[in-house]
């Protein structure tokens, strides 16, 4: 064990009030973050500012990111970003035979730390992450391609609440069984049967974080953390484009268990040469008990099916549905969903994609309002946010591969298009592809357009800037259309726009019959697409888009069990 620099008196003197904090946001569902939002909080009591941020960012490009890990047996990278920009960092690459055995070795000692004392070095860990937000902010961007403040905010703060969420249920689940306990039967008038017990939380093995592309840090740290603070040992095999972000929160995680005298070898990267492709190789070994993964259907299919060892979370992919039967804004209306459908491209596991519209029209607080004239407006309002090309590039961001640039073009051949993409131009990376939203009016009640099979497009997820502005027959139709679309496909989001009490009481049902997360009538300044780490659940584990909500108990619960020690008393 390495010599402490950190004792746990300080930690928990330091991080303990926060826990506490914590423990009372997820029991009241209430507003409440340790982390600000603001890039210009940032500066002061060891924190980096802007300037800090981005010349420590500057300074890992075209180096070799030596973590210190046992069993390199070679240097990978390759990243570039969506803006163009080569990165040049090179990561440890691991002989899995060397490594995975190291990583078992501080087991025990993490183990014996007991609950207060883990949740206490994870959060140490993650004010060290904070105190680099600027830094790990344009790592998210040019590995992810969002636009700087959203990395700031989704890849900085809202990602560290949600490690800090999974922490604070990961302490919840643990101390709900005592320590000790003692046990005494009376016999009558013979002398009672008394035992002593004791109970231990102790970690399945090691877990396996498997990263994604898109929201490295905000996918990545709920698992991360919910398994270290468990008492498991984490393997961070990040997407080949996305490997700085979670390469650097291995660097400060290994970095604070040695100052806390824990072997830092409980956290280790496995970075993977091109086309290697060692998720499958890593998922079915016996040694990885714990598996999260964040990714396409197909894979977070295969894994459910064949690492049969292990506890598999994962999150798939959706058909987000949004129906559209009435409003009491409809100005707000539009403008929320044309930020919604904006947002980062539309490259969000939130996004809407399936908009289900009457064909007969809807009521509005501006009168009656026919199929064509909404989708026609929300075009109108989508290209009204997105006119200026440096507010765009704002919300935009950057396409993120070659797949989703795919996708989009290939919209344009499935119905109508209502609002062509267009090319913006990033003035500060020419190389970035950025692109605007494409509408496509489709038909929910026939093929609409001749060799063109509506409900092929609609029933399937287009990841990206796509969405499809769907008529159909009434809203008992789209009722009906959304259960069977969350039923079949999965979604991580559902939104609605009613004033019918009637209809918003039968997608209510649906919604809480097929475990769809819903938001109702959003006109202001919050999004369907978001959610608040320590009051949302991302996701519900009910549906086939996810086996796992992020957070709730059922998260973090299966990834220790209780051992039980008796002795006669």
């Amino acid at each position: 064990m390495a010599a402490a620099e950190l004792t746990t008196h300080d930690l928990i003197a330091q991080h303990r009030p926060t826990l506490d904090q914590a423990l009372e946001a997820i029991r009241t569902r209430a507003y409440w973050s340790p982390h600000p939002e603001h890039p210009k909080a940032y500066g002061e009591n060891g924190s980096l500012d802007a300037a800090a941020g981005k010349a420590a960012f500057d300074a890992v490009l075209d180096t070799r990111l030596d973590l210190g890990q046992p069993g390199t047996d070679d240097w990978v990278g390759g990243e570039v970003s969506p803006y163009g920009v080569p990165l040049g960092v090179t990561y440890p690459h691991a002989d899995l035979d060397t490594l995975l055995p190291a990583m078992t070795a501080g087991q025990r000692a993490w183990r014996d730390a007991g609950a207060e004392i883990r949740a206490v070095v994870c959060l140490e860990i993650l004010k060290r992450i904070s105190d680099r937000t600027h830094e790990f902010a344009h790592a998210v961007m040019h590995t992810s391609g969002q636009a700087f403040m959203m990395a700031f905010q989704a890849g900085g703060p809202h990602a560290q609440d949600r490690a800090l969420e999974a922490v604070a249920y990961a302490y919840v689940e643990q101390v709900r069984t005592p320590d000790t306990a003692e046990w005494s039967k009376p016999q009558g008038k013979r002398d009672p049967l008394s035992l002593t017990k004791s109970f231990t939380a102790v970690p399945r093995g090691i877990a396996l974080l498997v990263g994604c592309n898109t929201f490295p840090t905000w996918n990545g740290y709920p698992g991360l953390f919910a398994s270290l603070a468990t008492g498991n040992a984490v393997l961070v095999k990040p997407h080949p484009r996305a490997v700085l972000p979670l390469a650097l929160t291995v660097q400060v995680t290994r970095e604070v268990l040695a100052a806390a005298g824990f072997d830092p070898n409980l956290v280790a990267l496995a970075a993977e040469r091109p086309d290697e492709g060692i998720a499958k190789t890593l998922a079915t070994r016996p040694e990885i008990r714990i598996v999260d993964y964040t990714g396409s259907t197909a894979f977070g299919d295969w894994l459910e099916a064949n690492a049969r060892q292990a506890q598999v979370y994962t999150e798939k992919a959706g058909v987000n549905t949004v129906i559209v039967e009435s409003t009491a804004n409809y100005k707000g209306m539009l403008a929320n969903l044309a930020f919604s459908l904006s947002l980062y491209s539309g490259q969000m596991c939130t996004t809407p994609q399936n908009l289900l519209i009457p064909r007969d029209g809807i009521r509005t607080d501006e009168g009656p309002k026919t199929y064509d004239e909404v989708v026609t407006d929300l075009a109108r309002s989508v290209d009204g946010l997105l006119g200026d090309d440096a507010r765009a590039n704002a919300l935009l961001g950057a396409i993120v591969n070659p797949d989703v640039k795919a996708r989009l073009e290939a919209a344009a051949g499935l119905g109508e298009v209502a609002l062509a993409s267009r090319e913006v131009v990033n003035p500060e990376f020419p190389d970035a592809i950025v692109r605007t939203p494409v509408i496509v009016r489709l038909d929910g009640a026939r093929k609409y357009w001749e060799g063109a099979d509506d409900e092929a497009a609609y029933m399937n997820e287009c990841f990206g800037p796509v969405s499809f502005a769907v008529a159909v027959d009434s809203a008992a139709d789209a009722v009906a259309l959304l259960r069977r679309t969350v039923r079949e496909k999965g979604a991580m989001t559902v939104g609605a726009y009613t004033t019918d009490a009637e209809v918003e009481r039968a997608i209510e049902d649906v919604c809480l019959e097929e475990a769809a997360q819903l938001s109702l009538n959003l006109t202001g300044g919050v999004y369907v697409n978001q959610t608040a780490a320590f009051s949302d659940f991302h996701g519900s584990g009910g549906n086939p888009a996810a086996n796992a909500a992020l957070t709730d108990g059922a998260f973090v619960a299966n990834r220790f069990r209780v051992v039980e020690v008796r002795r006669e008393a």
